[in-house]
């Protein structure tokens, strides 16, 4: 196949992007990003050492498309916070197969800097400082990751309810009750639920 004359950094991701959202990220392959591009897998090698730079190029693109600007200062702290975090389980939720690569790749991106520096001067402004402010973006982090991935990969209205509901009811009485109110509560309720409980709890 003839080799395009030229490819962007985005163009690159773009591509590789398309195969994980359609193979999931199990499908990603030099040989597979050449092919949605329409070149060989040789020619791709021209512009990438291999699948690592391919990834990294994914999650620079898609946490480049985070919105990292300063909410509304009309608004509360607390608000401007859940702002933030929507923003991030927005983005990043649209391509979910994608989150693992986000953990290790993070560090690299511009992107996520860009929006855990408009965090942390949130979290400043509340007065959480040292230690505690190290903790609580992390926290952040890992409650919105870890969101994304329970709201793709294990929703409550998954078969996974369903069976907890069918325990043996001596044994898991709380748990099937739990199952049993866990199947009214869409994605977004649980989400902005458990993102409430994490700022009462750090005090925001």
């Amino acid at each position: 196949m003839p080799r395009p004359r030229s490819l962007t950094p985005d163009q690159l991701a773009s591509a590789a992007l398309a195969v994980i959202d359609r193979e999931g990220l199990a499908g990603l392959s030099m040989r597979a990003v050449a092919q949605e591009l329409g070149m060989s897998t040789m020619g791709l090698y021209r512009y990438v050492h291999d699948r690592e730079e391919l990834e990294r190029l994914v999650v620079e693109l898609v946490l480049n498309a985070v919105d990292a600007e300063p909410p509304d200062p009309a608004a509360s702290r607390r608000e401007r916070i859940e702002v933030m975090a929507r923003r991030l389980r927005d983005t990043v939720g649209a391509h979910p197969a994608v989150v693992p690569l986000t953990i290790t790749h993070r560090h690299h991106s511009r992107g996520v800097l860009r929006w855990s520096e408009t965090v942390t001067a949130l979290l400043t402004e509340a007065g959480v400082e040292g230690d505690r402010r190290v903790v609580a973006l992390r926290g952040l982090l890992a409650y919105v990751i870890g969101a994304i991935q329970l709201e793709h990969l294990g929703p409550l209205s998954g078969p996974g309810t369903t069976a907890i509901t069918e325990l043996p009811p001596a044994e898991f009485p709380h748990m099937i009750e739990t199952a049993q109110h866990a199947r009214d509560i869409g994605a977004d309720q649980e989400f902005t639920g458990g993102l409430a409980l994490f700022l009462d709890g750090l005090g925001a």
